[in-house]
C-alpha cells in the first residue's frame, strides 16, 4: 500500500471546489508507487489523479516537476497534465501536504514486457529528450555521484548484515565510478526513473509516460543506461540482448548516440545499477518492521552491477550484433 496520508470527503470536496473539476462521485487510494499518496477521482467531468507529495518530495522541487509535465505536453508527449485551479495555480494542500490534480493518461503497465515493447520505450524516452529542450527551469540531479556516497556513508556499516563482503565490493565500486564518472556527455532533462510502471501501454502501443518525480538535469545516455536497467533484465539476473538491442535501436531512430556516449554506455549502465541498489540498500536497512512502504531487494541490481562491471562496449548490450 502507498497511500501514507488519508483524505476524508468533506477534506477533498473543498479541495476540488478550487479547480473546474464538476462534481466528486468516488475516490479511491492507488496501492501502486512508492513516494507519493495518490488517488483516483471521478467527477462528472471525467477521471482524474490527486496526487499529495509526502515528505520525501522537497516542496521547492514541484514547481521543476509540474511546469515539465506542462512543457512536454504542449510538445505532444503523451504525459499527465497538472491542472489549474480557478487563480492558475497548479499546486494546492490538502490533509497538510502540497497536492495536484493530474490529468488521467488511459492504459496499463506492462508486467512482461517483449523486445517490441522495450523498443518503443527506447523512441518514447528519446523523444521525451528532444522535446524537453528548451525547458526554463533546471534541477541537479541529487542522485548522482556525490548522492551515492552520502548514501554509501549512511549505509556501509551495516552492508554486510545483508551479504557478506558488501563492505568491500560497494567501497570499491564508488571509488571506481567517481574517479571515472564522464565529465562532457549531451545533457538536459532526463526522465531518471523510467521503470515498466511509470510507462503505460494500451494493448502493444504505448501510450503514454507518467511519474516525473526523480526529472532532473544530467547526461541523457544516462538515462538510456538506467532504463536498460530496467527493462533488459530477467528474473533470473541475466540481461535479455534482444530486449536490450530494440531499446537502443528504438532510441537512437529517434536521437542517435555520439562516439562518446555508445563508449560510455557500459560505465553509466553501471552507475545506474549502482545508484539504485543504493536507494533501495538504505530503504532496506533504514524501514521499520510494519511500514506501509514495499521494500524493495538491493541484491537485485548488485547483480546487474557485476554485469555491467564486466561489460567491454555497447555491443555488450545489444548494439550492432
Amino acid at each position: 500500500m502507498a497511500v501514507y496520508t488519508d483524505i476524508n470527503e468533506v477534506d477533498l470536496k473543498a479541495f476540488l471546489a478550487q479547480y473546474e473539476t464538476g462534481d466528486l462521485l468516488s475516490f479511491k487510494g492507488i496501492a501502486e508507487g512508492v513516494e507519493n499518496s495518490n488517488f483516483l477521482l471521478h467527477t462528472t467531468k471525467g477521471a482524474l489523479i490527486l496526487t499529495l507529495y509526502e515528505k520525501r518530495v522537497e516542496k521547492t522541487d514541484l514547481p521543476f516537476f509540474l511546469g515539465l509535465m506542462h512543457h512536454l505536453a504542449d510538445r505532444g508527449l503523451n504525459c499527465p497534465l497538472p491542472l489549474p485551479r480557478r487563480d492558475g495555480a497548479l499546486l494546492g494542500e490538502l490533509s497538510g501536504r502540497p497536492a495536484a490534480l493530474i490529468s488521467f493518461l488511459e492504459g496499463m503497465w506492462l508486467r512482461k514486457p517483449e523486445a517490441n515493447h522495450c523498443g518503443a520505450v527506447g523512441r518514447a524516452l528519446a523523444e521525451m529528450h528532444l522535446k524537453a529542450e528548451g525547458f526554463a527551469l533546471a534541477r541537479p540531479n541529487a542522485l548522482s555521484v556525490p548522492g551515492w556516497q552520502a548514501l554509501w556513508a549512511k549505509a556501509k556499516d551495516r552492508a554486510d548484515e545483508v551479504q557478506p563482503g558488501l563492505s568491500e565490493e560497494i567501497s570499491g565500486e564508488l571509488e571506481l565510478l567517481a574517479r571515472s564518472w564522464p565529465e562532457s556527455l549531451p545533457a538536459g532533462v532526463i526522465h531518471a526513473d523510467l521503470f515498466p510502471d511509470n510507462v503505460f501501454f494500451i494493448g502493444d502501443a504505448l501510450s503514454g509516460l507518467i511519474d516525473f518525480y526523480f526529472a532532473c538535469n544530467d547526461f541523457l545516455a544516462y538515462d538510456l543506461a538506467i532504463s536498460l536497467n530496467a527493462w533488459c533484465f530477467e528474473k533470473d539476473g541475466s540481461y535479455n540482448l534482444t530486449k536490450g538491442k530494440a531499446m537502443i535501436e528504438g532510441y537512437v531512430a529517434v536521437r542517435p548516440l555520439s562516439d562518446e556516449e555508445l563508449a560510455a554506455l557500459p560505465l553509466l549502465a553501471r552507475g545506474a545499477a549502482l545508484r539504485f541498489f543504493l536507494t533501495r540498500l538504505y530503504d532496506w536497512l533504514t524501514t521499520p518492521a510494519g511500514a506501509l512502504v514495499v521494500k524493495k531487494d538491493p541484491l537485485e541490481y548488485l547483480r546487474k552491477l557485476r554485469f555491467h562491471a564486466k561489460a567491454q562496449s555497447a555491443a555488450d548490450y545489444g548494439l550492432f550484433v
